[in-house]
């Protein structure tokens, strides 16, 4: 045995013996793949539908989240810049106190905007999680139950009336997104038609 014995065998006999013994093995993993049982699943989820979809669901939820977040972030902090300047302006700030008004008008609206959009999302998500949990089926209805839930509880603590309000915006919402995103609806359906 050389110390380069991988690389460089002493004599044919080694070399032979190296050969066939290393036939077998993956020269990624170090291993010979044959001790592999081959009656494994190849999916995570091969026949469990219901396991399949809330994982579906619930692989969405963080993005869903954390985008609505930023956005409400941005949304919030340009809203936040425009007050902050003409507030301002109003008082007659100059400088340095002009500068810092203006940051802390951008921080408050910034973060409020982007925390309640956040917050609505995460109810949204759970709802929907649970729907397509508690129905079993991935389609467009849970889509529509969980946007009007959420605008009721969103809206729970100021009456009934704002309640329908908000689950009646939910609803137009999901209406819209379902439009833009569903392959299945009748606007694409008329354009896959008149082409």
């Amino acid at each position: 045995m050389s110390l380069f014995s991988d690389l460089l065998p002493i004599n044919k006999n080694e070399e032979k013996t190296s050969n066939t013994s290393a036939a077998g093995l993956s020269p990624y993993l170090n291993f010979d793949p044959h001790y592999i049982p081959k009656s494994q699943p190849e999916f995570l989820y091969l026949d469990d539908r219901h396991m399949a979809s809330t994982a579906r669901r619930s692989n969405v939820a963080l993005p869903i989240i954390g985008m609505s977040f930023m956005s409400g972030s941005g949304l919030g902090g340009m809203a936040g810049l425009y007050k902050g300047l003409r507030a301002t302006t109003l008082a007659g700030q100059t400088g340095k106190v002009r500068r810092t008004q203006v940051v802390n008008y951008i921080m408050k609206q910034g973060t409020t905007t982007g925390c309640t959009l956040g917050i609505i999302a995460s109810f949204y998500s759970c709802i929907a999680l649970g729907v397509t949990w508690l129905r079993d089926k991935e389609d467009t209805s849970n889509t529509f139950i969980a946007a009007a839930t959420t605008g009721m509880i969103y809206k729970s603590t100021a009456g009934l009336r704002s309640m329908g309000l908000g689950a009646a915006v939910g609803l137009t919402l999901a209406g819209v997104y379902t439009l833009v995103t569903d392959n299945d609806n009748i606007w694409s359906k008329a354009r896959y038609n008149r082409m």
